[in-house]
């Protein structure tokens, strides 16, 4: 495998920001699903939450070029429930609006380098009243136009950006906040995706990488991955 793939990932890794997260309610155009977890991804973000129907299937990778398998998503039945999983993540977390009330302050005053939570709303209909009972503030973008409101991400992308803008002044990209194991597996499945699959198919755990990138599995980890492989049978793996 090539070096310089498995510096990049550990790289990115290293500069993720598990206490920045965006939380999409009702956000169903897969164009601004892309765009937001796209956008997300850019700005080391680790975990997105959204509002999802159930029975709808999430973005895939054609549809996200590949983003969602750099981020950990989290599908909510309802934005009770999104509000409760972030603030049971960081109890600190501050959670701010994007909508345009008498006390909305412009999203640039904000402390980004603080733990911060975005909710950005539905295409047609913005954010719930529901959503808004939750937030700590309501943030706006100023307009200098007739219009009044940026595509939904449009305005994801300006405001995580200026959270990117603060943290990396603050040098909070310095810091290492993932957990080691998911770094792992994050690594293992971004150098080796094909073994990856069949470790996951064989119920088989990741071995080690060394510090070029390479599979540092023992003899029993290969004889049991290609004894699996030969027989394809799960039962066979143990």
């Amino acid at each position: 495998m090539q070096t310089t793939r498995f510096e990049r990932i550990k790289r990115v890794l290293d500069r993720r920001q598990t206490d920045l997260t965006v939380c999409l309610e009702d956000v169903h155009k897969h164009h601004n699903l892309s765009a937001i977890a796209r956008t997300a991804d850019a700005t080391g973000c680790h975990h997105v939450h959204a509002v999802w129907p159930e029975n709808q299937k999430w973005l895939t990778n054609n549809t996200s070029g590949g983003s969602k398998n750099w981020l950990e998503t989290h599908l909510h039945a309802d934005i009770d429930s999104a509000v409760a999983a972030m603030r049971m993540h960081n109890p600190d977390v501050q959670i701010l609006a994007t909508n345009l009330s008498d006390d909305a302050i412009d999203y640039r005053t904000v402390d980004y380098t603080k733990p911060t939570a975005v909710i950005v709303g539905q295409e047609r209909d913005g954010i719930s009243s529901q959503a808004l009972s939750h937030a700590d503030q309501h943030i706006i973008i100023p307009m200098q136009g007739m219009v009044q409101s940026l595509n939904v991400s449009v305005a994801a992308a300006l405001i995580l950006f200026e959270a990117q803008r603060q943290r990396e002044h603050a040098g909070l990209y310095n810091r290492s906040m993932l957990d080691e194991q998911i770094k792992h597996r994050i690594l293992f499945e971004g150098c080796h995706p094909i073994i990856a699959k069949q470790c996951r198919l064989k119920g088989l755990p990741y071995p080690a990488l060394d510090e070029q990138g390479n599979i540092n599995g023992d003899d029993t980890f290969w004889h049991k991955l290609k004894r699996c492989t030969e027989l394809d049978d799960h039962a066979n793996c143990k």
